[in-house]
């Protein structure tokens, strides 16, 4: 197994009706071998040039853990993933002060916001910014301290709330997909306008590097932001830059973090692309209310965005296997600030 592309929902089916997250992929790479998987609601596609692909979850899901349809898939005895790389890629909510509307990141780490301690926002002491924070901590924007709750000490390692993925490999991927055009259109520069004071969110689609937050909770809100901003600082020693909104990367990444553990998969291999749908929080003047869900003209471009950005990454490895097959293609992480060289 060389690369496989893992998508999140597909509203139909994988080809020929309204696209979702996979469908573009499936039908432009002409994966058109399909290998039913017991367990999952989506098969494994596959085409004569050995990328793989598949859709983990669907209608009818909410109450599934796709990480468990993933752990079935890596203990099929069909299949030998240990050299394989893995693009998992999906639409998010994306962050106005990062990027805009159809940009798309690559992630360094993929960060959990499901474990935490949670109180109304209106029953919180004031000096409190809200009422979310880790469990053994005493208050927000700090790490466990108890040891009888949560891991205990400054040491956060082995907690599993973000996981580090490989960042050379990030950064390379990154490298060869930054020049990219992203598609723009008229509808996305009418609502980059509503962004006043926001200029990352008012620029065209770009490529960049920056973390995906995943929940299994959809929130939205400047409130909410601020607070993923912060989470995922706290869990990454003040190194990752919250840039993405999911619910799904955890999970998954969850995943690949056991099949490693248990010789499955080389989680080093492992990518993470995700593109912005819709902000994560309402510009200026607006309500959160009135913007909550509202994906509007992003959704189609943060299909498309998927699409472009990944598939050079996924052509290179499959074109050159003789040599990423052994040798994993990687770029010094810390060359220059990941925002600065997206522009």
């Amino acid at each position: 197994m060389k690369v496989v592309v893992v998508a999140n929902f597909e509203p139909g089916k994988d080809t020929g009706d309204v696209p979702g997250e996979f469908q573009l992929w499936a039908e432009r790479e002409h994966l058109n071998e399909v290998i039913p998987l017991p367990g999952a609601t989506h098969p494994l596609r596959r085409n004569a040039q050995g990328l793989y692909g598949m859709v983990w979850g669907g209608t009818g899901t909410l109450f599934s853990d796709n990480g468990q349809q993933l752990i079935g898939l890596l203990m099929d005895p069909r299949f030998d993933f240990t050299r394989t790389y893995w693009l998992f890629t999906g639409i998010s909510g994306v962050d106005p002060a990062v990027a805009s509307v159809g940009s798309a990141a690559w992630a360094r780490w993929v960060v959990q916001g499901d474990t935490l301690r949670e109180f109304d926002d209106r029953e919180v002491p004031e000096s409190w910014p809200y009422g979310l924070f880790a469990i053994g901590a005493d208050r927000p924007d700090m790490l466990p301290t108890n040891g009888n709750s949560f891991g205990g000490s400054d040491d956060t390692s082995g907690l599993g709330m973000a996981i580090e993925l490989n960042q050379g490999l990030a950064r390379w991927a990154f490298e060869r997909t930054r020049s990219i055009q992203i598609p723009d259109s008229p509808a996305l520069r009418e609502a980059r306008a509503a962004w006043k004071g926001y200029p990352n969110a008012q620029r065209p689609p770009f490529v960049l590097m920056g973390e995906t937050l995943g929940s299994r909770r959809y929130w939205h809100g400047p409130g909410r932001t601020k607070w993923a901003r912060d989470w995922v600082k706290l869990w990454t020693q003040n190194k990752g830059v919250f840039a993405m909104t999911n619910m799904e990367s955890q999970t998954l990444a969850g995943a690949i973090e056991l099949g490693g553990k248990l010789k499955l998969v080389d989680p080093a291999r492992v990518m993470v692309l995700r593109t912005g749908s819709n902000p994560s929080m309402p510009p200026p003047g607006t309500s959160a209310i009135a913007s909550v869900g509202d994906e509007g003209p992003g959704q189609m471009a943060a299909y498309e965005a998927n699409y472009r950005v990944g598939v050079p990454v996924v052509h290179e490895l499959l074109a050159h296997w003789d040599i990423y097959a052994k040798n994993i293609p990687s770029v010094d992480p810390s060359s220059n600030d990941p925002q600065n060289s997206s522009r």
